[in-house]
């Protein structure tokens, strides 16, 4: 599945080479699909590793930075993450940097995995918090750290409002756009945020929420790992059911406008997310029209 006009194909062909070329001790391990997101196409391998390909050039730029970051922030989080094992070198196949990380054992969070979406609501916003407490070492919103989620609303409110007009080309009056672009524009009005910066993951999503035994168990996919502000971190609770969303809001103490200036960063996530992969990724689509349902459904009351 090609998702994007300057993406590198790979397939288990590939990947056998590149691992009889540089690690021809895994070469001869079990190889088996694990999943393929926006940015990154994984396999994984024997019982005990994953490797995951960036499908472009600019995907490429989050494997150096997983690499660099989070061997460090690991031992400072109480929750597994990706454990980097190998750092995987351009070739003439692929002309990309790649990696092969320890595997996670968990299944994704949905509704046949969580137990209670109350405590695992809770137990995200605990995740979130440690995470944002966890000393920047240096780093600071620059060198690839530097992505637009932790940056403010106004510098995406020209892209932003192309794609809820895209969207209305595409889905016409099954989303209440008018109501989306509102609470957008609402958002923007508000002060910017004036806190501290802090470590982002970038993208809570379900999908990248592993639990185990009914409960939150570890993070993956660090590739929108960032320092900024944290409200965009919160947006992907539009993509959990509303008790969850509830418990976190409890555990995590947000004020009305970074509640407000989350919800934003959800549309805006939303939104794009149609325009762009309308033609080549009808299940990220799905999502996508399943947080902005929620979104609606919230500011209805409903």
């Amino acid at each position: 599945m090609t998702l994007h006009e300057d993406e590198i194909p790979a397939d288990e062909t590939l990947v056998r080479s590149l691992l009889e070329a540089q690690r021809p001790e895994w070469a001869g391990l079990s190889l088996s699909p694990a999943g393929a997101g926006t940015d990154n196409t994984m396999y994984r391998l024997g019982a005990d590793l994953l490797v995951r390909l960036p499908r472009t050039a600019g995907n490429a730029e989050s494997v150096r930075k997983e690499r660099e970051w989070l061997p460090r922030l690991a031992p400072r989080l109480s929750w597994p993450i990706p454990e980097p094992v190998h750092a995987g070198t351009p070739t003439g196949d692929f002309p990309l940097v790649w990696s092969v990380y320890r595997w996670i054992d968990g299944d994704v969070a949905g509704p046949e995995t969580v137990r209670d979406w109350a405590g695992f609501g809770a137990d995200l916003a605990a995740v979130v918090r440690e995470l944002h407490r966890v000393d920047l070492m240096g780093a600071t919103r620059a060198d690839g750290l530097s992505w637009y989620r932790g940056g403010g609303l106004e510098p995406c409110d020209q892209w932003v409002g192309g794609c809820i007009d895209e969207c209305r080309a595409l889905v016409g009056a099954e989303l209440d756009l008018d109501a989306l672009e509102e609470m957008w524009r609402a958002a923007l009005a508000l002060p910017e945020p004036a806190g501290p910066h802090v470590w982002l993951h970038g993208d809570l999503k379900p999908t990248n929420l592993l639990v185990r035994d009914g409960e939150l168990h570890a993070v993956i996919d660090f590739g929108g790992l960032s320092v900024g502000f944290p409200d965009a971190e919160h947006s992907p609770l539009w993509d959990l059911p509303p008790q969850a969303r509830r418990a976190y809001w409890d555990a995590a103490n947000l004020d009305d406008a970074t509640w407000a200036r989350a919800r934003a960063w959800a549309i805006a996530v939303g939104v794009s997310g149609i325009a762009y992969y309308w033609r080549t990724y009808p299940a990220f689509i799905a999502e996508c029209r399943a947080r902005l349902e929620a979104i609606l459904a919230d500011a209805a009351g409903r």
